[in-house]
């Protein structure tokens, strides 16, 4: 087992630093002298001595290679840069941010999760009958409803008309977090009942659970001690790409119902084209998606063993 998480972690080894490359080449060759945008941000009266000096004190005369040594070495301090917009430490904004984001998205996570396994269950042991179609029918619906659509009408029906819940975010308490939570959720909980439901038909199809019939195995046991576990591997896949793609896809619920999570500063940052930032935000999400992938494939070889030796 320690092999095979050691070999995992090597193989991320060039990918993280391919991602680091990538992360610096954003602000390298975005349009704009990051100098003068960060003067005019100090609102400070730009001149050319001004201006070199400014180029000099951030590293920007010196040879693409050595900046990004230096921003990598910064990074790896914990050393994310300056805001443009307000002088602060962009670590300090990024990590607060990311605070309330985590909770949002394993929120929503942990809801979509507990709705999703009991109907994918229940709608493929009742396969074709009136609840399945109307589970399926259900989980289309919602998994077809883009997620700012969605933010949209919740908006509308809970918070306008019912006013059950304020429009906009103030502090980040758990009530204001309901509906952006509902908003990821419902379309997550829709597509897990469909790949569970999959996942569940095609283990029951199979001869292993044919056999247990037939020597009298409790129907129960068949279906939780063997169908579902060999079914967890296709659904851990899914529910961990799901955590990375919905901490990084929050962006457009954030900003739609002013949730003080990473989504609202990073479009906050590119209205402002405060590079630092966005290019914190890049970094330590994409450095989140490859450690959740480990995490998934680390608990492939709890549920089957087999996968280490495929690998």
């Amino acid at each position: 087992m320690k092999n095979y998480i050691l070999k995992r972690i090597l193989q991320l080894v060039p990918v993280l630093f391919g991602l680091t490359i990538l992360t610096f080449l954003l602000l390298y060759i975005s349009p704009g002298d990051p100098a003068q945008k960060k003067l005019v941000s100090m609102e400070q009266t730009i001149t050319e001595d001004m201006l070199e000096n400014m180029q000099k004190e951030m590293g920007l005369d010196r040879p693409f290679i050595q900046q990004y040594a230096d921003w990598l070495t910064d990074v790896l301090h914990g050393d994310f840069g300056i805001c443009y917009r307000d002088g602060l430490p962009v670590a300090g904004k990024i990590f607060k941010a990311l605070k309330n984001t985590a909770l949002l998205a394993l929120s929503s996570i942990f809801v979509s999760i507990l709705i999703s396994i009991p109907l994918g269950i229940y709608s493929a042991v009742h396969q074709n009958r009136l609840t399945d179609y109307f589970i399926r029918f259900i989980s289309f619906f919602g998994n077809s409803i883009p997620n700012f659509l969605l933010a949209v009408l919740l908006m509308y029906f809970l918070c306008i008309q019912t006013k059950l819940f304020p429009v906009l975010s103030k502090g980040g308490s758990f009530r204001e977090m309901i509906l952006p939570m509902m908003a990821l959720a419902i379309p997550n909980a829709c597509r897990f009942t469909r790949q569970i439901r999959a996942e569940v038909l095609e283990q029951l199809g199979k001869e292993y659970v044919h056999g247990m019939r037939s020597r009298g195995v409790n129907e129960r046991f068949v279906l939780y001690r063997n169908v579902l576990r060999s079914a967890m591997v296709s659904i851990i896949t899914l529910i961990g790409l799901s955590i990375g793609s919905m901490m990084a896809g929050s962006v457009v619920i954030e900003t739609i119902f002013g949730w003080p999570g990473m989504g609202k500063l990073v479009m906050d940052s590119i209205t402002a084209r405060d590079y630092p930032v966005v290019q914190g935000f890049v970094l330590i999400f994409g450095t989140i998606y490859v450690l959740i992938n480990l995490l998934t494939d680390i608990s492939y070889r709890y549920l089957d063993p087999r996968v280490e030796k495929e690998i």
